[in-house]
């Protein structure tokens, strides 16, 4: 929050994290009482559940996500499986996009220039206002 406010308010700013720091972000932006303004969010590896913990679901704040989405995720991701993903951000009542990165897991190790592409072309399409729900593998 110290953050974003720092910045100004300006309503225009993207903001996101890896693992964690997407959930909090996300959150953030969803709180009920104080909402952080933003005109997307994306979140890298976002931490659907503990490992092998599908029952510790950490999702009660998507339904109030107003915002477009970016997930970029590994396909073998042990904290968020395509389907569970898919299922839940089918909750969020903005348009959410997913990259899936093959045959990568949480960590998404050894692409780094594949993640940044991908939030570099969904933030140039946020900006020019084609965003549109849609699911692609890289």
């Amino acid at each position: 929050r110290d953050e974003v406010a720092a910045l100004g308010d300006r309503g225009a700013w993207v903001l996101g994290g890896r693992s964690m720091g997407g959930r909090i972000a996300s959150m953030a932006v969803a709180d009920e009482q104080e909402p952080v303004r933003a005109s997307g969010l994306v979140l890298v590896a976002y931490p659907l559940h503990p490992p092998r913990r599908p029952d510790r679901l950490r999702v009660e704040h998507f339904p109030r996500l107003r915002v477009p989405c970016l997930f970029v995720s590994g396909t073998r991701d042990t904290f968020a499986a395509p389907d569970e993903l898919m299922s839940w951000t089918a909750t969020i009542p903005a348009p959410v996009e997913h990259v899936w990165i093959e045959g990568k897991g949480h960590d998404l190790k050894g692409v780094d220039s594949v993640v940044a592409m991908a939030v570099a072309d969904w933030v140039k399409r946020l900006r020019g206002g084609r965003i549109a729900p849609v699911s692609r593998r890289r």
